[in-house]
């Protein structure tokens, strides 16, 4: 394609990327603050891969938000491998992931690349995290490993003062500070980083697919940072309550945190860190179950036995986390 001039087209400062998935009202509200917020940034594009939508999705934008560019999948396949489409048609030096579920303020973004033009360093930039409610998210994570995950899953924090856990909410969040991974809702990276590291690993169905990227981001020499200068509000979980039934959803959601924990831990901590994680998993359903046996509250003991079923499960299904089952 040329311009007038018959010069190829320059590429803008930056694409938005969304991937949509039976979120159809949601499309409205998240586009309009989407492009207020893009005001302020002088060349963009805005691009949405519909992972086949149930819900009239694709239709609804096609209609309704001609100016973005649609992908649609024929099938669902999942947040990362969507992702990797629509990253793969567009030369722009900044990208920006962001859910359909997250609404960004005005200049939100223009002071989140602003802040990225001025530290080189800085390969993926997250934001401050707020429900609907104003309350703080957990906005600014350190690299899961088969110790704070057990201790987090078995609820044994105080016991464990210094290990530095997924989530520390326990300071004001009020300024800048490198982190390990942010969050994959709003997700600030720069082309180059993506042109060296590569895209999410197509591995990922659902889960860790930001997380292995800022391990392998943080590997190569740049930093991953958290920017409380701008706030976005997420809802959190809106294509996962699509579905199906409250109770199949879960099940299946769980099933798919599972595997992408087992590929994640295999990938980046070996055998040995695998093992170790499965052995720590179970150990903490069987706290849980103690817990409920001697107590009568807490988890259902049900649901303790048929997590660790689960896990062993798909441990065989995934070949020690070697490979995913979809």
């Amino acid at each position: 394609m040329q311009d007038s001039n018959g010069l190829p087209p320059a590429q803008p400062a930056l694409t938005v990327l969304l991937v949509s998935y039976n979120t159809k009202s949601l499309l409205a509200p998240c586009l309009e603050a989407l492009e207020a917020a893009l005001a302020g940034v002088d060349s963009h594009a805005i691009v949405v891969v519909d992972n086949a939508s149930a819900d009239g999705s694709a239709a609804y934008l096609r209609e309704h938000f001609p100016q973005a560019e649609l992908i649609a999948l024929d099938r669902n396949v999942g947040f990362g491998r969507a992702n990797n489409v629509a990253l793969t048609r567009n030369d722009s030096p900044y990208l920006l992931l962001l859910n359909t579920d997250a609404f960004v303020p005005k200049d939100a973004i223009s002071q989140s690349m602003a802040y990225m033009a001025s530290h080189p360093e800085c390969g993926v930039l997250g934001v401050r995290l707020v429900g609907r409610d104003g309350v703080l998210q957990p906005s600014c994570r350190f690299f899961p490993t088969p110790l704070n995950s057990f201790i987090s899953r078995a609820g044994l924090e105080k016991w464990f003062p210094r290990v530095r856990l997924i989530d520390d909410m326990a300071w004001d969040h009020a300024s800048v500070r490198d982190c390990d991974w942010v969050p994959g809702c709003f997700y600030l990276i720069r082309r180059e980083v993506v042109e060296r590291v590569g895209l999410f690993d197509p591995r990922y169905f659902l889960y860790f697919e930001e997380v292995d990227h800022c391990f392998s981001v943080k590997r190569a020499g740049w930093k991953v940072v958290f920017f409380p200068d701008v706030s976005v509000v997420h809802l959190g979980g809106e294509s996962a309550k699509s579905a199906g039934p409250v109770t199949t959803g879960a099940q299946q959601l769980e099933s798919l945190q599972i595997e992408s924990a087992l590929l994640y831990f295999r990938k980046n901590h070996g055998l040995g860190g695998l093992v170790l994680f499965v052995v720590l998993d179970v150990f903490a359903d069987l706290i849980l179950l103690t817990r409920k046996l001697l107590r009568r509250s807490g988890i259902p003991a049900g649901a303790a036995v048929r997590r660790i079923g689960l896990t062993l499960r798909l441990l065989a299904r995934t070949v020690a986390g070697t490979r995913p089952t979809r």
